[in-house]
């Protein structure tokens, strides 16, 4: 047995420092191990004259002893240090970072401030299915079969059998279902996802979303109409807007109208925005179509109610001055970040 190699290897177990976990592992495998230097020393050791064992075995012990007592030194010194995947050395006094928050969608900021508007004026909010049939979505609605008004929505259509399904292309269909459910007085909004089968350009989507409004009592003429469109466009946008009627047609209101506010961009005085007109389409609105009425089980001769509808999209686009519905859909970050603080 060579001595050197015992005092070699006691010298370098002295003189180690500073290990990680894991090379502490390694270096205990590398001396103690079934195959480690110091278990092959003791190997040796049977080998050895009778005469020279007492003072080898003496000197193996040693190493062996410095090597166990170096070994848990470098580990408790290890463990003493401080990583990321230690909980144990976290500390829970120091600032935490900061978590990079997403924000609400244009289109939803739009919908909620058009829904809370109408609630502070006594509407509830009614919902139903974006999967019709014709009758609620055209038939109730004074949409006689094969009628040419049927045309002025290109509709998706499921089956097209006599009890044809669809996917809603306005959400009036709500209201129709609201009337055959409750007798009046019935004051609701109906906000909704629609789809109309039309080219995607900047003007225009296959989907979009509405918010349609219902008001029936006894006694309600266009001038509640009026002045209910008049108090919502001010809320929306500004105490200094104004509204005009101009005659339209829809098969399910009668008179009709379509409404335009104030410009708020250049406050009627005409832009680029408004086409130098100093106005801004928002909405459709009527009286509620007897026909309608009656088809609903509501008594045509006793209540009245006039009926309004608007585009999500169109409300955001003005509010905020996008000039591409496609922004919308798009999911662009940096787009939606411009209404972190909204």
């Amino acid at each position: 047995m060579n001595s050197e190699k015992i005092d070699q290897l006691l010298n370098w177990i002295n003189d180690l420092s500073d290990k990680t976990e894991a090379e502490v592992e390694e270096l205990r495998v590398k001396l103690l191990g079934k195959k480690g230097e110091i278990t092959q020393l003791f190997d040796e050791f049977r080998t050895i004259l009778p005469e020279q064992k007492r003072e080898f075995g003496q000197r193996l012990n040693i190493l062996k002893k410095a090597a166990q007592e170096k070994i848990e030194e470098l580990r408790e010194a290890a463990a003493s240090v401080c990583s990321p995947e230690k909980s144990s050395c976290l500390d829970t006094t120091m600032p935490g970072n900061s978590l990079d928050l997403g924000s609400r969608h244009p289109i939803s900021l739009t919908r909620e401030e058009i829904i809370n508007i109408f609630k502070k004026f006594g509407y509830c909010v009614a919902e139903g299915p974006e999967i019709e049939d014709d009758w609620h979505v055209f038939g109730a609605l004074n949409f006689p079969p094969e009628h040419p008004a049927r045309d002025m929505q290109d509709t998706f259509f499921i089956s097209t059998d006599e009890n044809r399904v669809l996917l809603r292309t306005h959400t009036s269909s709500v209201q129709v279902r609201t009337m055959e459910k409750q007798q009046p007085p019935i004051r609701v909004i109906c906000p909704g996802r629609v789809f109309r089968n039309e080219a995607i350009s900047a003007r225009a989507h296959c989907i979009f979303h509405q918010i349609e409004g219902l008001y029936i009592d006894e006694n309600v003429s266009f001038a509640d109409l009026k002045q209910a469109i008049l108090l919502f466009a001010k809320e929306m946008f500004g105490e200094s807007t104004q509204i005009r009627l101009r005659p339209s047609y829809f098969p399910f209101t009668e008179p009709s109208a379509e409404v335009d506010v104030s410009c708020n961009i250049c406050k009627g005085k005409g832009c680029n925005i408004c086409k130098g007109t100093g106005w801004l389409e928002i909405m459709g609105c009527g009286m509620v179509d007897p026909n309608v009425l009656e088809a609903s089980g509501i008594d045509s001769k006793k209540y009245s109610g006039f009926a309004f509808g608007m585009g999500v999209e169109r409300i955001a686009m003005l509010k905020w001055q996008v000039k591409d519905l496609r922004l919308y859909f798009e999911n662009d970050v940096r787009f939606l970040r411009e209404f972190e603080t909204l």
